[in-house]
């Protein structure tokens, strides 16, 4: 089932994708499709055409340009040796276009170093206001500076992760081991694997940051 949001937009990047059949069920008509350098070869594999491509296209195949080219997209190439990622390029492109909701498709496996520097993208201040998430459709990872709320199913695991400085006042709702105002540190791991056990949780914090990752059972 379809459903119209025009101002969300989902950014492929080239990372790992086991599998794309979950990543379908995230796409939703009127969604903006944007590929970051080699990640086209996934909206490719979707049968879709991107609405934008962009990076340094250093691995996106020759004929897969080709394909696009001809097809009349948009294609924004940058130099190789510039200051920022591809995925900040994209970043920036989308807050510019005003997108309110962002995914983020194959971002987080594969090389350590790229998992963490696009993770630490993620704490852009200007992100704040946004909603936006890793997800490949069956694990999503997304921070949260106030509240948020996780959809899901019961027995869907979610870990809170303090990032860099301790969270304070850390309340969740719909866990099967709760917090009630408590404070969680980055040294310690107390916030992995909890428990869903509906379809819904929240959470609230009072201050820090919280790195949330959700692993869906189905």
């Amino acid at each position: 089932m379809f459903f119209l949001n025009p101002t969300r937009a989902l950014i492929f990047v080239n990372g790992p994708l086991p599998n794309l059949q979950p990543v379908r069920r995230l796409i939703g008509l009127g969604d903006t499709l944007i590929a970051v350098d080699g990640g086209t070869r996934y909206i490719l594999a979707l049968k879709l055409l991107p609405s934008l491509v962009l990076g340094d296209l250093d691995s996106l195949a020759v004929d897969d340009r080709q394909r696009l080219q001809t097809a009349g997209v948009e294609i924004h190439a940058y130099p190789a040796d510039k200051d920022e990622t591809d995925l900040e390029l994209a970043l920036r492109y989308t807050l510019e276009m005003g997108y309110r909701t962002l995914r983020i498709i194959a971002a987080v496996g594969g090389r350590l170093d790229q998992t963490l520097a696009n993770l630490s993208l993620l704490t852009d201040p200007r992100l704040s206001r946004l909603d936006v998430r890793f997800d490949d459709g069956v694990d999503e990872a997304f921070f949260v500076r106030q509240c948020a709320s996780i959809p899901g199913q019961p027995g869907d695991t979610v870990s809170l992760l303090p990032w860099g400085i301790l969270a304070k006042g850390v309340a969740t709702d719909g866990l099967r081991w709760p917090l009630h105002g408590e404070s969680l540190f980055p040294t310690r791991a107390r916030g992995v694997s909890n428990i869903m056990l509906g379809k819904e949780a929240r959470i609230t914090l009072q201050s820090g940051l919280l790195l949330v990752v959700h692993h869906r059972m189905s």
